[in-house]
């Protein structure tokens, strides 16, 4: 029967709806209806419930959200003690954070805003909301306001490190601290620099601080990473007869001075480099420079191990949070995903603001396997053109044009971005880069000799005995020899390139000329290149960086890669030689007279017989005497200095005479050498 009195009390309950609640269910009837009537307005005498009772006064959809509005503020109130003092700091934040307030009102404003935080900066740098307005005080404060914060939150630094909002605070101070205070605070981290550079959001400060630091202070950072004495006695750290600038170096010379063993060294620093790389803590350069200098000791094993993990780190996007602070993780739960945006970009592309940067992503590019480096060029997608135009970025491309032999991947994903932009690369420092490796490999006139070393960088230990890296080393020095030689005044034989270096890379078997070539010429781009010089000839001539690319292409490029398009360099032959026919003009610099133009076109006709031809029926035959001075006599001259005798012939009629009567001058090394 239990059944039938479920039945009888549901239809009871039914029964009761529409008029009074039963005295059991009343009290809990009441309870909603007033829960739900209370924050609108005040109910009238009488004990009804929620139903048809006609002392309810009517509620209007506004005076509901005014009520919840006032409800929510009590409640936060009671939950936030400083709940009314961050109200008045957002308003005081938003006006001093505006670009067009003047300096006098905005230093009113920090100074009444710093007011009302006295005594409460610790609390007020843990929140997402007023460690925002802090911060933008200590960057506008007076030295003494910012003297009085430092003072105040010195105790603390550490510990609001560790804090996701207050850790751009705590950057902010150690950026504008001045140097005593600076000091202080690198002793203050002394022994927690590798608990900090674990912490995901703590090795962002140590970061910044090491980014300033002086030399001395950036070693005394690094030395406590290499075992645990140096990290329990800071006199150990202490050495001021080592002054080296390479840090790779430093710590060789860090272990024999001090008389440490290179297999504690180098299983400590594996205790503290495993988890930064478990984290994807991998963004920032003290950790580059301390992943260098673990491969400098490292064995192959352990060398191959870091390079495996690093690689998925470098091709994924990293984390942002609050779109503040990036930092890079691995592969986490879904969950977590959901609250965290992820960035386009690989991090790849951002490690490359620094020479360490460079030489880390080259050692995962050379180091690692095929597959890998398929995967590497994968995530550059779309990002080519913001690594041809970096500084260190267009090295990063160099290499990779220079050591993968997968020709048809680089072609789809790197070659044809570069095409859609080569008139932006021709004319950019770094973005011609990439394409002047392409035509001349590593040549020392247009990659200086710290860039040729960083090229030629690779973890020892990877490198297999039959590899060509001796060989490889000693073309590199001869290279930087040649550098040398020629700044200190040597001849035109060097400044034209020397021999073809090959960058060390595992797995690297292709012929280099076979993989110039196919990126050159199956992927169309030595088409589009020469369209490209023959659209802007007039400015490539004139240019410093764009002569370069205009005199490579123009002689078809190293051992004649460019050998497939000779009808299409004619066409370039022509359009500067047309462009050096135009009479002298005020309004543009004659081609002959122009410091660079004059240089790349003498460059030209002594290299490239078929062009000092054309250039001479076009431009020179009968005129030769009005170009016999200045700028313009070198152009002139190089026909008589040519190594080619049909190009001297062409000539020597009409520039002898200009000679024999003083008028043309040849080069005094050219004189001596007929003497």
């Amino acid at each position: 029967m239990a059944g039938g009195g479920d039945v009888q009390g549901g239809n009871k309950r039914k029964r009761d709806a529409p008029g009074k609640p039963s005295a059991g269910k009343g009290g809990d009837g009441m309870k909603r209806n007033k829960s739900y009537h209370a924050p609108a307005a005040p109910r009238g005498g009488g004990g009804g419930g929620g139903g048809g009772g006609g002392s309810a006064q009517p509620v209007t959809a506004r005076d509901k959200r005014v009520a919840a509005k006032e409800m929510s503020e009590s409640r936060k109130m009671k939950r936030k003690p400083n709940y009314n003092l961050d109200k008045e700091l957002t308003v005081l934040w938003e006006k001093m954070r505006c670009h067009d307030v003047s300096k006098e009102n905005r230093s009113k404003l920090v100074t009444e805003a710093l007011r009302k935080m006295d005594g409460k900066y610790m609390e007020i740098a843990g929140s997402h909301v007023t460690a925002r307005v802090l911060q933008t005080c200590v960057k506008w404060c007076s030295q003494p306001e910012r003297d009085a914060i430092f003072v105040a939150l010195q105790p603390h630094l550490l510990t609001l490190s560790r804090q996701k909002y207050a850790v751009f605070l705590v950057k902010k101070l150690v950026k504008l601290a001045t140097k005593k205070q600076f000091a202080w605070f690198i002793s203050s981290v002394h022994g927690k620099v590798a608990s900090l550079l674990r912490h995901t959001i703590g090795a962002a400060v140590v970061d910044c601080a090491f980014q300033r630091a002086t030399p001395p202070q950036r070693r005394s950072l690094l030395l406590e990473l290499y075992s645990t004495e140096l990290q329990l006695f800071k006199d150990l750290t202490e050495q001021k007869s080592c002054r080296l600038a390479h840090y790779n170096v430093f710590l060789v010379e860090t272990i024999s001075k001090l008389g440490l063993q290179k297999s504690s060294v180098r299983q400590y620093m594996t205790t503290i480099i495993q988890p930064i790389l478990e984290k994807g803590i991998v963004e920032y350069s003290i950790v580059h420079t301390v992943l260098l200098e673990y491969l400098t000791i490292a064995d192959k094993t352990s060398a191959s191990d870091v390079i495996r993990q690093l690689i998925p780190h470098l091709t994924q996007g990293s984390a942002v949070i609050d779109g503040d602070e990036l930092s890079a993780v691995p592969e986490v739960p879904t969950k977590t995903k959901a609250k965290k945006k992820r960035s386009s970009e690989p991090l790849l592309i951002r490690i490359m603001h620094t020479r360490e940067g460079l030489k880390l992503g080259l050692a995962c590019l050379k180091h690692g396997s095929v597959k890998d480096r398929k995967k590497i060029i994968k995530s550059l997608k779309g990002h080519i053109m913001k690594l041809a135009l970096n500084d260190y970025g267009c090295l990063f491309l160099v290499c990779l044009l220079s050591i993968v032999d997968d020709t048809k991947l680089v072609t789809k994903l790197v070659i044809q971005e570069l095409a859609k932009q080569l008139k932006q690369l021709v004319f950019d420092k770094n973005g011609r880069r990439p394409l002047l490796q392409l035509l001349r490999p590593l040549c020392s006139r247009y990659l200086p000799p710290a860039d040729l070393a960083c090229l030629n960088y690779s973890v020892h230990s990877l490198i297999s005995k039959d590899e060509p890296s001796e060989s490889a080393t000693v073309n590199l020095e001869s290279k930087l020899d040649a550098a040398a030689d020629k700044e200190l005044g040597g001849s035109d034989d060097k400044e034209h390139g020397g021999s073809e270096d090959t960058l060390v890379a595992s797995d690297s078997k292709k012929d280099p000329f076979q993989r110039r070539h196919e990126l050159l010429m199956k992927s169309d781009l030595s088409e589009a290149l020469v369209q490209t010089c023959v659209e802007n000839v007039g400015e490539l001539l004139r240019t410093n960086f764009g002569k370069d690319v205009l005199y490579e292409v123009a002689v078809g490029g190293k051992d004649n890669v460019l050998d497939g398009i000779t009808e299409q360099i004619h066409l370039l032959h022509d359009a500067i030689a047309s462009d050096a026919a135009r009479p002298k003009s005020e309004d543009i610099e004659h081609a002959f007279e122009n410091f660079h133009s004059s240089r790349v076109i003498r460059k030209m006709i002594l290299d490239c017989p078929a062009f000092a031809a054309t250039l001479w029926e076009k431009a020179l035959e009968g005129k030769c005497e009005l170009y016999a001075d200045g700028y313009s006599s070198k152009v002139v001259a190089a026909y008589l200095e040519s190594s080619d005798s049909k190009v001297k012939d062409l000539a020597k009629s009409e520039l002898q005479p200009l000679v024999d009567g003083g008028k043309l001058k040849i080069p005094d090394h050219k004189a001596t050498e007929k003497k």
